[in-house]
């Protein structure tokens, strides 16, 4: 009887171990207990999250967080002379005249305030910005991301390119990487940073706007009246807003690859047409004021107008293309090439020239030292001039 209830008992354990060897699992997964399971899912999820946030750090954030902290916003105030003409409370030609001839011109000083952005290039407080930001500033604060304010000092401004240096009395400032303009490539991210509005939002950090460099070597047509020369502009779909004149335009990479100008607009507001001056520009005026101290103005001591269908009949021109020498200023570069007045001229180092406009944009980036080629028309006879740029006397 023992031995048949051992033989029964050893039969059931053995069942039970062969049950526990072969009860399936789920799906092939042990079980595991709640607290476990739990402890796994929010594993799952911090790194879920992880990923997230790190995929939101784009190359785009991080150029951002780098070049952020060397913009500033510029405050100026300009001084102006207006000048006045009484009218007469009739409205009248004839007392309107008397009101002239009696009391004279009126003149009074009206100051202007204006804002803009600029870009810190050096750790000792030199940003760069736009020269029409700054143009006739008589008082310029620059205010930094971190709230600190500073008066400011043009130290080397080019009206031509647009360009203006300025210094603060600063040290162990954040400044940014230039970059490259001319590997620019269209379609490449471009970001807009500056401070538009300025101190009316009362943030002193820059405001971020990103789209692409929409095209490249854009000639923006000027007049006489204009001083800048917009040759060879990056153009880009980043909007550009009033305040933003004199920030970065920036790659992926943090670098500064432009200097953020004006926008074409029919509103006022952005159309995704904007301009930025193409960085290399600003490095041969920092270049020039660290070798020279200021930016050296060039000299070709020629005036030239254009050619209109009277003077080309005059002249027996074929067509009025091109523009003519007016005045050769004496011991001038022009007059040493061996130009002259009434000279037609052609075209610039094979430039073609056929307005004053074209002329001005030829001659646009010359240096000291620098040789122009001129294709000239004298006497109905095609000739080449050279001409080396030299720096322009003090006035």
């Amino acid at each position: 009887m023992k031995l048949l209830l051992a033989i029964a008992v050893s039969g059931l354990l053995g069942l039970a171990v062969a049950l526990v060897l072969y009860l399936p699992e789920s799906d092939g997964i042990p079980q595991k207990s709640p607290a476990s399971a739990l402890a796994d899912q929010e594993s799952s999820k911090a790194l879920a999250t992880s990923q997230v946030d790190q995929s939101r750090r784009t190359a785009i954030v991080q150029a951002a967080k780098r070049v952020g902290p060397a913009v500033v916003s510029i405050t100026v105030i300009q001084t102006r002379v207006v000048r006045t003409t009484p009218r007469s409370p009739f409205w009248d030609p004839f007392f309107d005249q008397f009101f002239r001839d009696f009391f004279g011109e009126r003149r009074y000083i009206e100051r202007v305030p204006s804002l803009g952005s600029g870009v810190i290039l050096t750790e000792d407080g030199l940003i760069v910005t736009n020269e029409h930001v700054v143009h006739e500033g008589t008082d310029i604060k620059v205010t930094l991301t971190d709230g600190r304010q500073f008066d400011a000092q043009i130290v080397a401004s080019d009206p031509e390119y647009d360009l203006a240096l300025v210094k603060i009395d600063a040290h162990g400032l954040p400044y940014a990487e230039l970059g490259n303009s001319d590997s620019l490539i269209i379609g490449e991210w471009a970001i807009a940073i500056g401070n538009p509005f300025g101190y009316l939002l009362e943030d002193t950090h820059p405001t971020v706007t990103v789209g692409v460099i929409s095209a490249l070597h854009r000639n923006v047509k000027t007049s006489e009246e204009v001083a800048g020369v917009y040759k060879d502009m990056i153009q880009t779909d980043a909007a550009i807003n009033p305040g933003n004149s004199g920030g970065p335009l920036v790659n992926s990479l943090g670098q500064v690859i432009g200097i953020n100008t004006f926008i074409i607009t029919k509103s006022g507001g952005s159309m995704g047409i904007g301009f930025a001056i193409p960085v290399n520009r600003v490095k041969f005026i920092l270049d020039e004021y660290t070798k020279y101290g200021r930016i050296r103005e060039i000299w070709i001591g020629l005036l030239v107008q254009e050619i209109t269908p009277l003077i080309a009949y005059s002249l027996g021109l074929k067509s009025a293309e091109g523009v003519i020498t007016s005045q050769v200023d004496k011991g001038s570069p022009a007059e040493k090439a061996g130009l002259q007045r009434g000279d037609v001229i052609t075209d610039v180092n094979g430039i073609p020239v056929t307005n004053y406009d074209s002329a001005r944009k030829a001659i646009f980036g010359a240096r000291v030292g620098d040789k122009l080629e001129f294709g000239i028309l004298r006497n109905g006879k095609r000739k080449r001039v050279t001409l080396i740029v030299e720096e322009a006397p003090e006035q």
